[in-house]
């Protein structure tokens, strides 16, 4: 049975269509919660997770450089978790706003919340600014600078969705926005910019392109139709050789944040570390190895797959910084 088929007794008639099956806002939400839950897709957790863990890269990584791990980095770690889910939540529904009259015309995205009539546009703009006011709360328990660059990262937010209407590269802005924890986190713990955080947010924008080109393949007979661009729409056939550029940039540019981080550690510590973008190096040959770009079910499952691809080099990161 595919991820997209439907068990009678956990399916809800108000369901998205990618949303898992069964999912914790269909079961157990209180009923006048779930439409503007789905708005923030809490129903489809992955984005959440493809948020934070650049975020906790940034953490792991900061922290192994500096050698401390405290209940402060733990805070941030928390604090990283909280605002990952509002702000997805918070750039999702804002993304619905301005996508409300291309949405209804994709099959997949049609049984959104908006183009459903489930919520109005402005209980929409009501609930984006609820999350973002909540967020910006987490935000203020940060140093100076972590905030700056917290309110910085509006611009790229704010700038995605209409990125797919001028370019083809709408992927890059996704990156941009998606990856920018890592500079935040790394700043909020060392309390300064540093070369290896922007390595870490470039490896996190190239991972981005590669996710999210192979979620794109999804809806490129649609997004064709209704004039939306996308890699995916780019690349056509070549996305596999694509993929595999965006796949060594990615444990390139890793790699190197973490070899800049542990310099000054153990060759241990140096050792795990580079392994931790090794070892997503392989999860991300995996992936392109399964790539079909005409099977759905199978395309959203290996996005989904890039949550315990971002878990690998965490774990290597974080046994770095313990050793």
């Amino acid at each position: 049975m595919t991820e997209k088929s439907q068990a009678p007794e956990t399916s809800s008639p108000d369901s998205v269509a990618d949303a898992v099956q069964g999912n914790w806002v269909d079961r157990y939400a209180p009923p006048v919660t779930r439409s503007y839950l789905r708005l923030s897709r809490a129903d489809r957790p992955i984005g959440t997770w493809l948020l934070l863990i650049p975020c906790w890269w940034a953490l792991a990584l900061s922290s192994l450089q500096t050698g401390r791990f405290g209940i402060y980095e733990i805070w941030i770690a928390l604090g990283c978790g909280i605002g990952a889910f509002l702000m997805r939540g918070a750039g999702c529904t804002w993304n619905d706003i301005t996508d409300r009259n291309f949405d209804g015309a994709v099959a997949r995205t049609r049984s959104r919340p908006i183009p459903s009539g489930q919520v109005t546009v402005r209980g929409a703009v009501v609930w984006m600014v609820a999350q973002c006011l909540v967020a910006f709360l987490v935000l203020l328990t940060f140093p100076p600078v972590a905030i700056l660059l917290g309110i910085l990262s509006l611009v790229p937010v704010a700038i995605y969705p209409f990125a797919k209407r001028f370019t083809y590269w709408p992927q890059i802005f996704l990156g941009l926005a998606f990856n920018w924890g890592a500079l935040l986190v790394w700043a909020a713990q060392s309390g300064r910019f540093a070369w290896e955080s922007l390595l870490l947010y470039a490896a996190g924008i190239i991972w981005t392109l590669f996710y999210d080109t192979i979620y794109a393949f999804q809806d490129v007979e649609d997004d064709a139709l209704i004039g939306i661009k996308s890699t995916a729409r780019l690349f056509g056939n070549d996305a596999p050789r694509w993929l595999r550029r965006f796949l060594i940039g990615t444990v390139t540019l890793l790699g190197a944040s973490a070899l800049l981080a542990t310099i000054d550690r153990s060759v241990l510590s140096l050792v795990l570390a580079i392994g931790g973008a090794w070892a997503m190096g392989w999860h991300l040959m995996w992936q392109l190895s399964r790539f079909d770009p005409v099977d759905h079910p199978r395309l959203l499952k290996l996005f989904r797959s890039n949550r315990n691809a971002g878990l690998i080099p965490l774990l290597f990161f974080a046994a770095a910084a313990f050793t």
